[in-house]
């Protein structure tokens, strides 16, 4: 759709879009008061399903689980698909809001814990509802197929893989274009793309180091699963300072050292889980052999019984736009944001967004919306200290509603008219 299309489109459902707002704001309150843990999303499932059946989509439920997809046809023209993720995350919130969840959930291994949206997938549900009776409502300005997706599983880099492995590829017709996009911490009201990496790709590992156990004062009995771990943890520290280049980026984080249960008895074994970011494939590869190799040589050095065991938590590839499809983007996000469309710094986050892309070989492009107070970011900016704003995951993340419900509103309504054609 070119500019002068497209502007008109967007002109035509300005009314509408304010109109809209406080229902979203309700809608957004009691997603956020009511968070689900991964691939258990079946309440917020269920409101999605229910919104745009009315909106007169052709609704497909428990697509992966949980998963919801909703179509549009409304003549010939592109697909274009649009996706939002659904899960909550096992955490207390302690953001003080009236709207605050205390909710409890179990995990897959049974543990009851806290949940919360400390993430932000309760306003991209909210964002993808709203999109979706603003496109339903005014069909007459736009062409094409409009593929709803409400995803499960994101948090646990599963929920976009189990609906392709559900037969969504055999199942929906081929979208031309895929987008996506998330609320992060930015001035409220402004979108930031990026053309090739925007996200990196994230590999989560549980190592488990085998020793030999004995009685705290008869340590030459024992081959000491403690003291392997703790030589293990410190040589890891030096693949990204010692084995990459300045110019290469990667990070490493030990998030769980665990052995043991009393002071006086030397365990059997100790276990290590560890998470890594990197932007660059070769770099991605370099830093998991180099894991491997130094886990094993610390077990070899101490001469233990058997090498250690390695299990994949999740892995989530590169998010990497396409160049072509983020240059006629980012064209249409500067002609009706101005100034607050920005080219954005890749961020350390990971997502399985590109799953769907990487799949059905088509192109896709991801961006993120600011949602922090101008005042409070513009102080952050002043004084250098950006990192001290809560982000996703912390405990008080706490996005200012307005104007970040309708900044994501247009941003994903700018996205898909950009790609259909022009009535």
């Amino acid at each position: 759709m070119d500019t002068s299309t497209r502007s008109y489109a967007l002109s035509k459902m300005s009314n509408d879009i304010c109109e809209l707002l406080p229902m979203l704001e309700e809608v957004y309150k009691d997603f956020h008061a009511n968070p689900e843990l991964s691939m258990q999303e079946t309440r917020t499932a269920g409101i999605a399903a229910s919104f745009i059946k009315k909106f007169g989509y052709e609704v497909y439920e428990h697509v992966g689980v949980t998963g919801v997809i909703g179509l549009l046809k409304n003549g010939d023209g592109p697909v274009v698909m649009l996706r939002a993720d659904m899960d909550a995350l096992p955490m207390a919130e302690k953001t003080g809001l009236p709207y605050a969840s205390n909710k409890k959930g179990q995990t897959a291994d049974g543990e009851v814990v806290d949940v919360s949206h400390m993430c932000g997938h309760d306003l991209h549900v909210t964002w993808l509802i709203g999109v979706a009776k603003l496109l339903a409502s005014h069909r007459h300005l736009w062409h094409g197929t409009l593929m709803i997706v409400f995803q499960p599983g994101e948090e646990i880099g599963t929920g976009a893989k189990t609906m392709i492995d559900d037969g969504m590829m055999e199942r929906f017709p081929k979208p031309d274009i895929i987008l996506g996009q998330h609320v992060m911490v930015g001035e409220a009201g402004t979108v930031g793309y990026r053309a090739g990496a925007i996200l990196s790709a994230g590999d989560s590992m549980h190592i488990k180091m085998y020793g030999r156990g004995a009685h705290g004062s008869m340590p030459q009995n024992a081959i000491d699963p403690v003291v392997i771990a703790a030589s293990t943890v410190m040589r890891l520290q030096t693949i990204v300072s010692r084995e990459l280049s300045p110019l290469e980026s990667g990070v490493l984080t030990i998030g769980a050292l665990q052995a043991g249960t009393k002071e006086n008895i030397i365990p059997d074994d100790a276990v290590i889980k560890l998470n890594m970011r990197t932007y660059d494939e070769n770099v991605r590869r370099k830093m998991i052999d180099a894991v491997h190799r130094i886990c094993c040589a610390e077990c070899q050095a101490s001469n233990t019984d058997q090498p250690p065991k390695f299990t994949t938590i999740n892995s989530y590839p590169l998010t990497e736009n396409d160049i072509h499809a983020t240059a006629i983007l980012a064209a249409a996000f500067k002609e009706h944001f101005a100034e607050r469309a920005y080219e954005t710094a890749p961020a350390s986050a990971s997502e399985d967004f590109s799953i769907f892309g990487r799949e059905w070989k088509v192109p896709y492009v991801f961006w993120l919306v600011g949602s922090t107070e101008k005042s409070v970011w513009d102080k952050a900016v002043l004084n250098g200290d950006i990192n001290q704003i809560p982000s996703n995951h912390s405990s008080k993340f706490s996005p200012q509603l307005h104007p970040t419900l309708q900044t994501g509103l247009e941003t994903m309504l700018v996205g898909a008219l950009t790609w259909f054609e022009k009535v």
